[in-house]
This record gives structure tokens, C-alpha cells and sequence, in this order.
């Protein structure tokens, strides 16, 4: 199950302009996941969503029961990134139906063991795995936002998750740690079992407590928009485990597993940025995933 937003974005990078696109966190991990796993979103979208948006997400086989309209527009945002895709500037932030999300879970998804909670407010979080009662592997995201303003409420909120799924910068304001190594131990320390830095281009990197792993980035000839390969890699990440029914509370997962849960995400993220907003997944094959995986294992291997 995933919880987050389905929203509307417009988007300008060096390859171009796209004014309104579908997008949003749980619309990228839902889509990403649908490649491995079953999965359920629970989100809010405007009277403005349009159908052909829910045929998409249907055809992917993802279960929308979750998603509630309601009158007003839907979660808008747009951007502008850099010509060397470093930097991205906020142009328009419209929350409209997203403002007052608070998370209402059908029965049928209560019971769901894999649990991946996109970046809302700490508290709304924390009240959603609470109404899980089938749990086996639950986490999610965050940003410096929470990080900043909510600390002691994202605290509370964390320390409950078996994984926490953030980028470099985002690793050391909350741990108050420059040093990448240092940030992973100290948060380890408040909870989680397993810790994911995303780090764009460069790659990531897994660690517990007591191992950790590095991935590169995927080299892409043309990266035409960044925008949601975060997403998608979570969304691969949590996607391979509930596909092998994985347990990170019983110990159940190998380094070795959530190595590769980790390069599955690396892959989705990588095949998102091919194309604008969520176009790649519309032709995406499950071939073409382990094809990559594979061409992952070929050049990480000496």
C-alpha cells in the first residue's frame, strides 16, 4: 500500500516544456512497484483528474479504491531544473485538495503487509501505520520541511519503521552530520533498520547497522526529466521485496536481498528520467527491467 500524493505537474528542462502532466509521489512508487507487486494507493485527487489518468494507473493493474475525489483542483506543481539538471526552482506550489489530506484507508487495505508512506506530515504517518494490522515491512520518506519544523513529531514517527528513504541532504540535517557514514549511524540510532540515501546521479546507499552498500548512478545518454525518479525508485525498492515476501522484522532478508531491492530501485529511477513525467512507464516491460538489472550486476562486478 502506498499513501501519498497524486498530483499535476509542469515541468521545464533543457530537453523541453510540459505545462501539465500527470505526477505526485504515490502516482511514481505505484507505478514503479506495479512492476513486481499488487499495489493499492491512497491519496486525494480534484474533480480536474482526469480519466484518462485512472485508466493509466488501472492498466497498471494498481488498485484505486483508495483514492478519494473531492470537490477542487488537484495537487499542482511546477518547476524548472538547471541546464546541467543539478538545481530545480520551485515556480508554483498549489496544494488545493492536498491541504487538507487526511488519509482514509478501506478495510480491504488494512491487512496489507507492505507499507510505503510517501512524504505527508509526520503525525498522518504515524496514524496510518497504526491502522495496519498485517504489517511485515513498513517506511517511507520525508523531507527537510518535517525535518526542520516537525522534528520531535517525525522522531516519534520513524522510530516504528523498519526503513527510511531520504537524500544526502536531507541524511545530514537530520542527523546533524556532514560525513555521510556518521549521518547513516546516528540514524540508525533513532530507529529505523535500514537506512536509503538517495543521492540523484551519483547513486545510493544502503546501510544497517552492520553493513552497508553502494550503488552507482545509471549512466543515461539524455536524461529528460528527473522529476519522480526518487519516487520510482521507492517504488522499485519496496516493489522487489513484497514481490519475494521479505520480513525485515524476522530477519528474513539478506544483505544480499536488500542489495538488490536497492538496484531495482536504481533501475526504475533511471528509467524514469528517459522520458517526461510518467511516459516511460507506459511502454515499460518487466524484461527491460531485468535487462538493466543485469547490465547493473555487469558493471558493478571486479
Amino acid at each position: 500500500m502506498v499513501v501519498g500524493s497524486v498530483a499535476y505537474d509542469g515541468v521545464e528542462t533543457p530537453h523541453g516544456r510540459v505545462d501539465r502532466m500527470l505526477g505526485g509521489a504515490a502516482t511514481y512508487i505505484s507505478l514503479a512497484s506495479s512492476f513486481f507487486t499488487k499495489t493499492r494507493i491512497v491519496a486525494v485527487v480534484g474533480e480536474d483528474f482526469e480519466e484518462e489518468d485512472t485508466a493509466l494507473l488501472a492498466s497498471r493493474g494498481i488498485d484505486l479504491t483508495g483514492v478519494e475525489r473531492v470537490a477542487g483542483k488537484t495537487f499542482f506543481w511546477a518547476g524548472k531544473y538547471s541546464d546541467d539538471m543539478h538545481d530545480r526552482t520551485t515556480l508554483t506550489t498549489e496544494l488545493n485538495v492536498f491541504a487538507h489530506f487526511n488519509p482514509k484507508l478501506p478495510e480491504s487495505y488494512r491487512s496489507e503487509p507492505y507499507l510505503l508512506l510517501g512524504n505527508i506530515q509526520p503525525a498522518l504517518q504515524r496514524s496510518v501505520r497504526a491502522q495496519m494490522n498485517g504489517l511485515r515491512l513498513a517506511g517511507g520518506d520525508t523531507m527537510n520541511y518535517w525535518i526542520a519544523d516537525f522534528r520531535d513529531e517525525l522522531l516519534g514517527t520513524i522510530r516504528e519503521w523498519d526503513f527510511l528513504l531520504i537524500n544526502d541532504s536531507e541524511a545530514r540535517m537530520l542527523s546533524g552530520h556532514h560525513n555521510l557514514r556518521k549521518a547513516a549511524a546516528a540514524i540508525l540510532d533513532l530507529g529505523p533498520k535500514a537506512l536509503v540515501i538517495k543521492r540523484g546521479e551519483y547513486g545510493a546507499m544502503l546501510f544497517r547497522s552492520d553493513s552497508y552498500f553502494i550503488v552507482p548512478g545509471y549512466l543515461l545518454e539524455d536524461v529528460f526529466d528527473p522529476t519522480g525518479a526518487g519516487d520510482s525508485f521507492a517504488g522499485g525498492f519496496i516493489g522487489y521485496l513484497a514481490e519475494k515476501g521479505f520480513d525485515l522484522e524476522a530477519h528474513q532478508i539478506s544483505r544480499g536481498e536488500l542489495s538488490r531491492a536497492v538496484i531495482y530501485g536504481s533501475v526504475m529511477g533511471s528509467f524514469c528520467c528517459e522520458r517526461f513525467g510518467v511516459e516511460r512507464f507506459r511502454t515499460l516491460t518487466r524484461d527491460e527491467i531485468d535487462a538493466r538489472f543485469e547490465e547493473f550486476r555487469r558493471f558493478t562486478s571486479f
